[in-house]
């Protein structure tokens, strides 16, 4: 029996992937009639953001299977319900993940791809197209340009809290000295192997070699928002490499990272006619 989706009254599968070690869970959402518009795989985001995201994601992910979209979201390695602890995860492991997610839906839905990314997922988007064998397309929501500075902000929340304690001195300098020993590191709650630290640490926005699509948003909640001068780089470097780039920023709030569970309307409404507008 296919379970339906509480909200939008889109049928959607949930399952577990089989992988080489272990499990991975998903959610199949099937798109709605007999043309499949394009298959989106969601890759979400890094840590606790994750668990702030499901919501927005699973309400586009419905959003999209209506409008005629094949959608699959997969839990990474030691993710959200998958098997593994996220201690166990590392960078290679979870593009393995991905590499087993697009061919399951490959094999079900033979329509353009598109990796659609959330700020750190955005990274392991462009590293898992190079190993596709697939024409991929991107969508992009507030992605992450480098990963060295996003590990440095994830490293930081460990400092954060030593500070509260008082006993703040030489916390980064011990956490780098730890994992460049080959040492997991405590931080916010999640246990980080240097094998995904150095991973998470070498990626970078770059674009693929095989040019396609990307769609890239960000959101604010300022009304004189603008695109902040790395992602305009960025996007530089991807429309010099032949991709065919849209960009916009969204009045939003950052869903990811707030204390209570919010919802972002605007850039599900903006999704749905970037994707409509590419598939023209």
């Amino acid at each position: 029996m296919i379970p339906m989706g509480p909200e939008a009254g889109i049928p959607f599968v949930p399952f577990f992937l089989e992988v080489a070690n272990g499990q991975r869970f998903c959610l199949y959402h099937p798109a709605a009639g007999a043309s499949v518009k394009g298959a989106l795989l969601y890759l979400h985001p890094f840590a606790e953001e994750m668990n702030k995201s499901r919501r927005v994601a699973a309400m586009q992910s419905r959003l999209l299977a209506q409008q005629g979209y094949t959608v699959l979201q997969i839990d990474l390695q030691g993710c959200g319900d998958s098997s593994g602890d996220f201690g166990d995860a590392t960078w290679q492991g979870w593009l393995q993940d991905v590499q087993a997610a697009h061919a399951w839906l490959k094999a079900r839905c033979n329509a353009p791809l598109w990796l659609w990314g959330l700020r750190a997922g955005c990274l392991l988007a462009t590293d898992a197209a190079r190993q596709l064998d697939s024409r991929v397309n991107f969508l992009f929501w507030q992605p992450v340009s480098a990963g060295k500075q996003f590990l440095q902000q994830f490293l930081r929340l460990k400092v954060a809290g030593e500070m509260l304690s008082g006993d703040s001195k030489g916390v980064m300098q011990t956490l780098k000295q730890s994992l460049a020993a080959g040492q997991s590191v405590e931080i916010a709650g999640y246990t980080l192997s240097p094998e995904l630290a150095r991973g998470l640490e070498n990626a970078e926005l770059h674009p693929p070699p095989q040019p396609g699509h990307a769609i890239w948003f960000e959101l604010s909640t300022r009304t004189d928002a603008t695109l902040a001068p790395v992602s305009v780089k960025r996007l530089e470097q991807w429309q010099a490499a032949g991709h065919v780039v849209s960009s916009a920023v969204l009045p939003a709030p950052t869903f990811w990272q707030t204390t209570e569970i919010e919802e972002a309307p605007a850039l599900l409404d903006a999704t749905l006619a970037a994707l409509a507008a590419q598939s023209a």
